[in-house]
Formats: C-alpha cells, sequence, structure tokens
C-alpha cells in the first residue's frame, strides 16, 4: 500500500496527531537530540563562551543587537560570531553564555515555532513564544547548574499592542518582560548604564541603531570579553529591527557607518556623550 510508514522509514507516532511543541516531540522519541543531552558526561571542557547583547524598543518596534566576540578563558575563541538570530518572522533571539549549546538552543526554539504554526496553522503570541523559549532554556537547567549556562535575550513585535517587546530570562527559564530597555552578558552592567543615560522613547531606527552601537563599546571598554567595532578586520556589531514589516538584519553598511562615526567622535570624548542633567 502506497503511503506506508514503514516504506517511508518513520515510526507509526509520527504520523499520529500530538503535541504542538518539537521539544515534547523530542523528549518523548529522540531525547538524545536535546541540546542538554549532547553534552559529555564528566569534567566539563573549557568552551567558548559568547558575552555582551541587547535589546531596546522604539516606536512600533523593537532593535536587537549584539558584539561578535566569543572567549574561552583568557583567548579570543571566535571574532565574527552572530549571537543574534532570528525568531521567526516576527521575532529576534539573542544569546550569551556557552556557544555551542546557545546555537543548538536557537535552532531547537526556532524549529519549536515553525511545528507549532504547522500542527496548530496559527502562529503563537509573542507572549507565547517567549514561554516556549523558557521551556527550551529550563531543559537545559542541569548543564547550567554545572557552568554550562545559556542566558537569552528575546524580543519581537506583538501585533495586538502594534510595539516592540523585549523579554529576559535566567538560568530556569522563566520570562520577564523588560521595559524600553535591556542587556545581557559579562558586558551587560556597562551596557546597560550606557542605554540607560541615552535611550529616549521617540528614537528612529537610526537613532536607535547608534545607541546600541555606543553602548556595546562602552561595554567593550570596560570589559575584557566583549568584543568593540574592528575597522582594521571590518568586523561591527550584528543588529536586527522587528516591525509590522517583520525581521530584518541592518546591513552591513549602514553598521559600519555608524560605527565609524561613533569611534571618531570619541577620539574627542573617550567617554562618549553624556546625558543632559535636565
Amino acid at each position: 500500500m502506497i503511503g506506508r510508514t514503514e516504506d517511508q522509514g518513520m515510526p507509526p507516532e509520527f504520523f499520529e496527531a500530538g503535541s504542538a511543541s518539537f521539544v515534547d516531540l523530542l523528549r518523548v522519541h529522540s531525547p538524545e537530540l536535546l541540546p542538554v543531552n549532547r553534552v559529555p558526561d564528566g569534567d566539563l571542557p573549557e568552551l567558548p563562551h559568547g558575552t555582551t547583547v541587547l535589546a531596546l524598543t522604539f516606536p512600533g518596534g523593537v532593535m536587537m543587537a549584539g558584539d561578535r566576540r566569543a572567549t574561552q578563558g583568557n583567548r579570543i575563541a571566535y571574532r565574527r560570531l552572530d549571537k543574534v538570530q532570528r525568531g521567526d518572522e516576527y521575532s529576534a533571539v539573542a544569546f550569551a553564555g556557552t556557544v555551542g549549546l546557545a546555537l543548538e538552543m536557537v535552532r531547537l526554539f526556532q524549529v519549536e515555532l515553525e511545528h507549532y504554526e504547522k500542527m496548530e496553522t496559527v502562529p503563537l503570541s509573542l507572549p507565547g513564544k517567549a514561554r516556549r523559549l523558557g521551556a527550551v532554556i529550563q531543559a537545559n537547567l542541569a548543564q547550567a547548574l554545572q557552568g554550562l549556562a545559556v542566558v537569552p535575550l528575546f524580543c519581537g513585535y506583538d501585533p495586538d499592542s502594534g510595539q516592540g517587546r523585549i523579554f529576559t530570562y535566567d538560568i530556569t527559564g522563566a520570562p520577564q518582560e523588560a521595559r524600553e530597555f535591556h542587556a545581557d552578558g559579562s558586558g551587560s552592567p556597562y551596557a546597560r548604564g550606557s542605554l540607560k543615560k541615552l535611550y529616549r522613547a521617540d528614537l528612529s531606527i537610526e537613532d536607535a541603531a547608534t545607541v546600541c552601537v555606543q553602548a556595546l563599546y562602552d561595554a567593550a571598554d570596560d570589559d575584557s570579553a566583549t568584543g568593540g567595532p574592528d575597522p582594521t578586520r571590518r568586523i561591527y556589531p550584528t543588529i536586527a529591527v522587528v516591525t509590522e514589516d517583520g525581521y530584518r538584519q541592518l546591513p552591513e553598511e549602514q553598521v559600519a557607518t555608524i560605527a565609524d562615526a561613533v569611534m571618531r567622535a570619541r577620539l574627542d570624548e573617550p567617554n562618549g556623550p553624556v546625558a543632559p542633567l535636565r
């Protein structure tokens, strides 16, 4: 008979109506494919770690940015790591922490959103997406307690409110909504301080990108694990925007122009722009 599951090399349960969660499907049928189960037992090796990522809202959307450096102990492991990734058409996810696990978790989250939409024929709400990412993080709790932590930052456009929203996490996977801006990773205290003085509710996309570059520059200035703009290698931050038109990454040329202007201004003011007292 044409269409028999044994002819297709797949178990019968794959053709039965089941959960809309791809993570649950893996947990039942192929638990070894979950990121948490792909880390070897025993002493944990020194693995590359990603550092500073941030997000901020602007009228009609949200912007996410990250530096490009990953460190391995006191060494630079990667110089061109893209920590900002597309979640789906209307969301973005970035990560700080163990790079290998983080990339696996992001890919799993992307499939989770696609799987849900195929099963339910409608996309998840933005808070629903945030909760699904939290479930992926929670599955990694045992490894996080051993030092292999991944701390994503999630943002997206909410069509119900017509605004961008930001969600943060701890290692237990509980999503918390952040207002206006947020930063995670080793350079986040310095990036958040910069965002606090430069953020405005009425930022244009160009000005928002400038604020992101300034914040990442301040993070790199005080945190050795965060990579600043590198004009000699033409390495600049990754910046993505999510609006009602969907997800898009700012062109490298545009980010380079903004970063070059920031660096030129820092020749005169090494500490960067200051906020007015009143």
